[in-house]
């Protein structure tokens, strides 16, 4: 499988982290607030929004925090107005990179962005210069203890495209318009999953040597750091024992 799945992993455990000290959740705010705004607070009429909290309610998003980001977005609370913003570049050994931002500030954002690629030996490209490597899917990370048969029988059903077996968990591939419908059949099954989000998944991929996967991470870390930095996605891939040896050091 490419590295864009052992990526999602990396990410969402750190993710994981940042959430025990809140730094995560300004982030999913932010994408509810302007999923509300766009297309109104209710959930049968807002696929976007749906989408949004069901990603929040993986990192454990606190319900109360959820329901006053839907109002910011409708108006019933002040908020920031934030809009939606797609960087694409090139990183070390020429991977492409999606960065997908939400802002209060475009110029601080574009500044920001283009210093973290020069710092890491890549470039800030122009629109459209590597959106067209990238397809937009929804993934599902299962978590591996559930029996494959089970797995593939529920959520097949439900529209899933694919499966793809990880070190330690089960990767599920959806259509977008099919995401929160395999989530709703996982969760009537009682399948566990650690993450349910939209992404743009590479049609190919750069395989990395240590040296040049070392690059390539650091720079997905400094963009996913970033307060403005929603998500970000690249078409690298990362051998599974350089990827451990990394992990070691």
């Amino acid at each position: 499988m490419s590295g864009h799945s052992k990526w999602s992993t990396i990410k969402h455990k750190k993710g994981k982290e940042d959430a025990k000290r809140g730094q995560i959740f300004s982030k999913l705010a932010r994408a509810i607030i302007v999923a509300a705004r766009t297309g109104g607070g209710n959930l049968e009429h807002n696929f976007t929004l749906e989408t949004a909290i069901q990603k929040a309610k993986s990192y454990n998003m606190p319900n109360d925090t959820i329901e006053r980001a839907i109002k910011k977005g409708t108006g019933e609370l002040a908020g920031s107005a934030y809009e939606q913003i797609v960087y694409e570049g090139y990183g070390p050994a020429g991977v492409a990179v999606m960065v997908d931002v939400m802002t209060d500030n475009r110029n601080r954002t574009a500044s920001d962005i283009r210093n973290i690629f020069g710092k890491s030996g890549g470039n800030l490209g122009t629109s459209g210069c590597v959106a067209w490597m990238f397809k937009k899917r929804g993934e599902i990370l299962v978590n591996k203890d559930v029996e494959e048969e089970k797995l593939m029988s529920v959520v097949l059903e439900a529209g899933a495209e694919d499966i793809n077996e990880e070190k330690d968990h089960w990767e599920i591939l959806t259509a977008p318009s099919d995401l929160n419908k395999v989530v709703k059949a996982l969760e009537e099954n009682n399948i566990l999953f650690s993450n349910a989000e939209l992404t743009m998944l590479p049609e190919n991929v750069v395989k990395l040597e240590k040296n040049e996967a070392k690059k390539v991470l650091r720079l997905m870390n400094m963009l996913e750091d970033h307060d403005d930095v929603q998500d970000v996605y690249a078409n690298f891939d990362i051998p599974e024992d350089v990827l451990e040896e990394l992990e070691q050091e």
